[in-house]
């Protein structure tokens, strides 16, 4: 069994994933429609935004810049900061991703990100944490929908609540985890390991 086969976002009985539309179809939807404006307008859909410049040839829908952690209630602690960017825009693979986390510690993950190309919907975040080959935690945090980013906006940012580190003997030690980005359609824009030790 590989380390994200149980990695597979819940599914809502009776939910059925909505037809895709560009963004110049959604502009021209029924302006009459206040609820239906309000949507676009939450999803900062206006026709004078400048849209952020995408490299030609990068087919990404969404591109995932920079994964954090931050000890909110020990700022004397630095942030743990993960680029999965490099200089050139490009999406880093194979790069070993390993800290540690002391036992207790209070922390929130935040995640940086940019959405381009189209409107993406029912964006998931989705981890897999396991010592010793045992599953010990699983994360689903639903992101929400966006439209591409804007010159003016030019990345997404979502923070997650507050968690505390395990302790104890047993808690201490080496764990495994896989981190998947994943929307409505099940298109899979990123997912990759890393691991992190509890320290006393």
């Amino acid at each position: 069994m590989s380390n994200d086969d149980d990695l597979v976002p819940e599914q809502v009985s009776g939910y059925t994933v909505g037809e895709k539309k560009t963004i110049a179809e959604y502009t021209k939807l029924d302006a009459e429609d206040e609820s239906l404006a309000k949507w676009k307008a939450s999803l900062g859909l206006t026709d004078d935004a400048a849209p952020y410049p995408v490299k030609a040839g990068d087919k990404r829908k969404v591109v995932i810049v920079e994964m954090s952690l931050v000890f909110p209630d020990q700022p004397q602690l630095k942030p743990i900061i993960i680029n999965l960017e490099d200089a050139d825009g490009n999406t880093i693979s194979g790069k070993e991703i390993k800290f540690s986390i002391k036992e207790k510690s209070i922390y929130q993950f935040q995640i940086k990100f940019r959405v381009q190309g189209e409107i993406i919907t029912g964006l998931k975040y989705l981890h897999s944490v396991k010592k010793s080959h045992i599953r010990v935690d699983k994360v689903e945090e639903p992101l929400g929908s966006y439209a591409p980013n804007t010159k003016d906006k030019p990345y997404y940012e979502k923070v997650f609540s507050e968690v505390e580190a395990p302790s104890g003997m047993l808690a201490r030690g080496s764990y495994s985890a896989i981190t998947k980005f994943i929307d409505d359609d099940l298109t899979v824009h990123l997912s990759f390991p890393w691991s992190f030790t509890i320290t006393k």
